[in-house]
């Protein structure tokens, strides 16, 4: 294996473990202010990557880490093209993205809430 293969290995790791945060990071956040700030940055990120106001530094990487590999690089958006082929195949990719914004929101609304605890409670 060359090494753009191995790197875009790497790169792939470390998406996948950015996806696992952005989805699952409230899980971790309560109490901590500074990753609760970290967390809904991310959220924010998520959201704008999604619906491609910006690209996402990691898929241009791995696109072109596997081009640079000789490997077919994938085009488009990151989650559309590995949860299409693995989890849910042939879904429309609206439908794939709208999923990934919707968990956004929901992470966002869980801060929110704490928020509107935190201030009614005082």
């Amino acid at each position: 294996m060359n090494p753009f293969a191995i790197a875009a290995i790497i790169i792939l790791i470390i998406h996948i473990v950015w996806i696992l945060w952005v989805v699952f990071g409230a899980l971790f956040t309560r109490g901590h202010p500074l990753l609760t700030a970290l967390h809904v940055i991310s959220l924010v990120w998520g959201i704008v990557v999604e619906i491609d106001l910006s690209p996402c530094p990691l898929t241009t990487a791995e696109q072109y880490l596997q081009a640079r590999s000789g490997f077919p690089s994938f085009q488009g958006s990151f989650l559309v093209h590995y949860l299409d082929r693995v989890v849910y195949p042939d879904l429309p990719e609206i439908l794939v993205v709208s999923a990934g914004i919707t968990i956004c929101a929901l992470n966002l609304s869980i801060y929110l809430l704490r928020l509107w605890k935190s201030v009614h409670t005082r």
